[in-house]
């Protein structure tokens, strides 16, 4: 059975193509208040994991020790653009802990920005590691490791200690067994494990319901929330979807994308998590559902959600930048949730 059409693609008034996906929204309760598609579809998380994949270092008193801020453990937590402020930023991680970039296993990529990868071919310089969108993360991981006096040369093997306590707080967190997640290999080289939509949602609802799990816990989850809510950019960057919902909805909403079409959310504040996919891996049908399920929330009102709806509905330019169609939420989608409301 396919799963429903969430986002279409127009070419004047003919859909030309379309982007079949799943959605899942569980209460606090693992109560499923919305569903499209099969929920119990097994994918990989990517970078929606990071916010889980850093509870181990919040856990552990590494904080405290370091002075990390929370503008620090929210790049730990992103998928940044390599701008300016976000080097700034891992490094100042990788200072605190006594390493330098070369302690990086995460690869090197250019920039995500145009200005700042014409500016490096314009200074003939080759990026790094810490250019890498998850070298925040990698930081991260490498704090964990020196605070608790682990190997630093082999932290992305998944048998190594830091590996195994992310491992089994991704269990706990998405409410799986550890046998049932299967082990690949992320984009960064960090490991990352299979988890159905379905406790995905889960895993996101229970950064807001973590008392269940202790104060420690609880301290890390709310330390999470609050770091990429106050500092969204450091999440993203300029032109990003997770930034720039962030910086309206914060208060309410923390989301986190995920490559091959992942995102979610935590309705923090009504104890709600959300998974999206998108079955055939594009990111962009990923901020059309993200945002038509903001709209439907009804937490905020027109006026204040008017700079998201860009990534609600978006026009399709040709190199004229005459409008050609539009990429939007399916009718089907949109029915489903004014009938079927989940908040």
């Amino acid at each position: 059975m396919e799963n429903p059409i969430l986002v279409e693609v127009l070419r004047g008034e003919v859909v030309e193509s379309f982007h079949r996906g799943v959605v899942c929204v569980v209460d606090g309760n693992n109560k499923i208040l919305f569903s499209l598609g099969d929920i119990n579809q097994l994918c990989y998380p990517r970078s929606a994991m990071k916010f889980i994949q850093h509870i181990p270092l919040l856990e552990s008193g590494a904080v405290s020790k370091f002075g990390f801020t929370l503008k620090e453990i929210a790049v730990m937590c992103g998928s940044h653009n390599a701008e300016k402020m976000h080097l700034d930023t891992v490094s100042s991680i990788l200072s605190k802990i006594g390493l330098s970039e070369t302690s990086l296993k995460c690869g090197a990529h250019y920039p995500m920005l145009n200005d700042d990868l014409v500016n490096m071919y314009q200074q003939d310089k080759k990026p790094t590691d810490l250019y890498n969108n998850c070298s925040g993360k990698h930081a991260g991981f490498l704090a964990y490791c020196v605070y608790n006096g682990l190997d630093t040369s082999d932290y992305l093997n998944p048998n190594h200690p830091l590996q195994q306590h992310i491992k089994k707080v991704c269990a706990e967190m998405y409410e799986v067994s550890e046998e049932s997640m299967q082990y690949a290999i992320d984009g960064c080289s960090a490991p990352v494990y299979s988890v159905s939509v379905l406790h995905q949602a889960i895993g996101y609802k229970n950064l807001c319901v973590s008392t269940k799990f202790g104060e420690a816990r609880k301290y890390a989850c709310q330390t999470i929330i609050e770091a990429v809510s106050t500092f969204p950019e450091m999440v993203a960057g300029s032109n990003r979807y997770c930034t720039d919902m962030m910086r309206i909805c914060g208060d309410e909403i923390v989301g986190k994308t995920g490559a091959e079409g992942i995102y979610c959310m935590s309705v923090y504040n009504k104890e709600i998590g959300i998974c999206i996919k998108i079955d055939d891996g594009k990111m962009l049908p990923q901020y059309n559902v993200a945002q038509a399920i903001i709209d439907s929330l009804s937490l905020f009102s027109s006026e204040k959600l008017a700079p998201l709806q860009k990534y609600l509905q978006e026009d399709i330019l040709n190199w004229n930048q005459l409008k050609t169609g539009e990429l939007r939420p399916s009718g089907q989608l949109i029915d489903a949730l004014n009938t079927r409301k989940i908040a």
